[in-house]
């Protein structure tokens, strides 16, 4: 298939300072997106969840493929499902698994195998990553870099998350297949992110931590 090309569309360009500006506004803001592990139970409308699905689905990826899919998950039963599984996951991790060095580095952010925020925010998001095409024939097509699109992808989501108002943390249990058997996915679609969605608690608290300054993540040459 051969895609026409087409004007691009763009805001008009800001001024030198106005972009010096704006960036500096975008970084105080983003500084302040956390990982949170408190949710409040407050409902979220289901189209603001679809706006954010959209969102997430705008990102680029490899030859156009958009080798995605997203699971918004607000049922109890689904959730409570969800949540005995991960917890056997991480408990076993936790206890089992895990080697000293990373359990020693878990420690400061105060985690453990318990995700009682599972049940608790309103909806979870379940980013697969399609490692493979299907039309309707079943007939299969290539995807490419499906890592690194769906990655792409699934930072759009936690910012536009950010951007709204709204708390996630990004949860990976491993292995994660139980997630692809509990919402009866296909077998060319893989669990990639786990994003509970929703209010903060209002006592939530979050860990005092630090980021690595930009001479430490970043070269200019």
């Amino acid at each position: 298939m051969e895609y026409p090309h087409i004007p691009l569309e763009m805001p008009s360009p800001l001024t030198s300072e106005d972009l010096t500006n704006k960036a500096e506004e975008i970084h105080q803001r983003y500084l302040g997106r956390r990982s949170c592990r408190f949710f409040s139970s407050k409902p979220v409308p289901k189209d603001v969840i679809e706006n954010l699905l959209k969102i997430a689905a705008s990102a680029p990826s490899g030859a156009n493929k958009q080798p995605w899919h997203f699971v918004a998950v607000q049922s109890a039963d689904l959730k409570a499902q969800i949540r005995e599984a991960a917890e056997e996951e991480e408990r076993s991790f936790y206890e089992e698994r895990a080697p000293k060095e990373w359990l020693e580095d878990l420690a400061p952010l105060g985690t453990d195998w318990q995700k009682p925020f599972l049940e608790t925010a309103p909806w979870l998001i379940i980013v697969f990553k399609e490692i493979y095409g299907e039309d309707e024939s079943g007939n299969r097509n290539k995807h490419y870099y499906v890592n690194e699109s769906v990655g792409i992808a699934s930072g759009f989501l936690i910012s536009a998350i950010h951007e709204l108002g709204l708390m996630t943390l990004t949860h990976t249990p491993s292995p994660m297949n139980f997630l692809a058997n509990i919402l009866g996915r296909p077998s060319h679609q893989k669990p990639f992110l786990l994003l509970p969605v929703g209010y903060p608690a209002d006592d939530a608290t979050v860990p005092d931590i630090q980021k690595k300054s930009i001479k430490e993540h970043s070269t200019f040459l």
